[in-house]
């Protein structure tokens, strides 16, 4: 407020004052001050003597009560600046602490890869460089646990693998034959010795569930183990893996399957799906699988399987795979004791066990899915699913106690063996059924033989033939 406003309100102030006095004088005490009647009223000069507050005093008043906004916006400015700088070392401080744990988890990883280098086991190398609830504080919580890496179980040898299965007698005999001729083969070329071309492609043949896919995957690791191959893997497609729906995409596609099975075998079940009449999808991938057998037949194996005769019509349908693939191995339905010694592996391998009474139940349905489904039987696939249902079934009956025990959990009854609780099979029926399956392999047996006795005798030429004709398209 400038200096002539100022006066200007101190002279408004006393003109006010003085017109107060004047009405006093004529009016009474009803326009002055609120004391006794009785009071001397002053005069006029003395009420202009005294001293009376000024507007301008006034107005400090007022402002030292209602503070100016621009100062409160001011003060609330440092406030917040200061806030922000505090903001800031606090920041610094925890970005320094998980600088300072990341630096601590790295050593202590440093130290434990040491320690397991020379031989220390995984407690040991923990004791020297931390516990596991350390590594969790200096990766900042529980899930640093995750990402430590847990040993690998150690591999198994296939070929005890192979021989831990059960049946298959003649496919182990067939496998073992196979892997000695192309480990001496692979030692003579090694020592500078000539070598016998041999084909690794193989044909398998038999129906669903007869190992085909578990001994493919032995054998891969076999072929790797002796040094024919570099990774050891397997791939499995069927033809939905191989063949696209336009044109031209089924050999990218099929691409794709051989590169991840490069080092490896690429197995392609009901390989002949692919040979189907006019159908130029699946020859396409024909072509392509063909073609990559011989650009990579260093590092690439190919095994076809399904069932018996439509693998034979598919192998006689192109001269190319007939030429490359020239050793079959058939794959036999199992036995009724085989697909029961299936059943209690199963059980064995996780932890349970069948009551006596259970067992011939158990045996009589295995018979009765046989002798039901003998075009369709899917062998050990139909007893896994079979053992899928009963320990279901196993499951919600232990869950209906009130408190079951251990062996409670453990134990299978002739009451989980069907939905209908207290399903049995006569034991009378289970015999005749057993008898029956003998006369059908007995019948098949000799029918067997009256067919080979017919077929001329089959010589090693035609091995010879497929090794002369290896050699010619080298």
């Amino acid at each position: 407020m400038d200096k002539r406003t100022r006066k200007d309100l101190e002279k408004l102030a006393n003109l006010t004052s003085i017109e107060k006095d004047v009405l006093k004088g004529l009016y009474g005490d009803m326009f002055g001050s609120t004391a006794g009647k009785n009071k001397k009223s002053s005069s006029l000069s003395d009420r202009l003597s005294e001293k009376e507050e000024s507007a301008a005093e006034l107005l400090d008043k007022a402002r030292q009560k209602r503070p100016d906004p621009l100062s409160d916006a001011r003060k609330a400015l440092k406030e917040a600046q200061d806030l922000m700088s505090r903001t800031e070392e606090i920041a610094q401080g925890v970005e320094d602490a998980n600088r300072k744990r990341l630096d601590e988890l790295a050593r202590m990883t440093s130290e434990m890869d040491k320690l397991q280098q020379a031989g220390i086991p995984g407690q040991a190398a923990r004791g020297a460089g931390g516990n596991d609830e350390s590594i969790a504080a200096a990766t900042g919580g529980p899930e640093g646990k995750e990402e430590e890496v847990k040993p690998q179980e150690p591999e198994t040898d296939p070929m005890e693998e192979l021989e831990s299965l059960v049946g298959l007698t003649t496919i182990k005999a067939d496998v073992k034959e196979l892997m000695a001729f192309v480990k001496i083969q692979k030692m003579r070329s090694d020592a500078g010795l000539k070598s016998v071309p041999v084909s690794l492609h193989l044909v398998f043949t038999g129906n669903p569930g007869t190992g085909k896919t578990t001994v493919a995957r032995i054998i891969s690791r076999l072929y790797k183990q002796i040094g024919v191959l570099s990774k050891g893997q397997l791939v499995e497609v069927d033809r939905s893996g191989l063949v696209a729906g336009y044109v031209g995409q089924t050999a990218l596609k099929t691409q794709e399957q051989i590169k991840k099975a490069m080092g490896g075998v690429l197995f392609i079940d009901e390989a002949y799906a692919l040979a189907q009449k006019d159908d130029a999808f699946g020859q396409e991938a024909i072509d392509t699988v063909l073609k990559a057998m011989e650009d990579h037949r260093d590092d690439l194996v190919v095994i076809v399987a399904g069932y018996t005769k439509p693998m034979e019509k598919f192998i006689n349908s192109n001269p190319g795979l007939k030429s490359r693939f020239n050793k079959y191995i058939e794959f036999p339905d199992y036995t009724i004791d085989e697909l029961e010694a299936i059943f209690y592996r199963n059980c064995q391998k996780y932890d349970y066990i069948v009551e006596e009474e259970a067992k011939k139940q158990i045996r009589a349905r295995i018979i009765g899915r046989k002798m039901m489904r003998q075009e369709n039987f899917a062998n050990a696939r139909e007893v896994r699913n079979m053992f899928e249902d009963i320990i279901t079934n196993q499951a919600r009956r232990v869950a209906a106690m009130e408190n079951p025990t251990h062996d409670d959990m453990m134990l299978i009854t002739v009451m989980d063996l069907s939905d209908d609780i207290g399903d049995k099979t006569d034991t009378k029926e289970l015999e005749k059924m057993e008898e029956a399956a003998k006369e059908v392999r007995i019948t098949q047996l000799e029918l067997g033989e009256s067919e080979k006795g017919s077929e001329p005798e089959e010589s090693a030429e035609p091995e010879e033939d497929a090794i002369e004709q290896e050699n010619t398209e080298e």
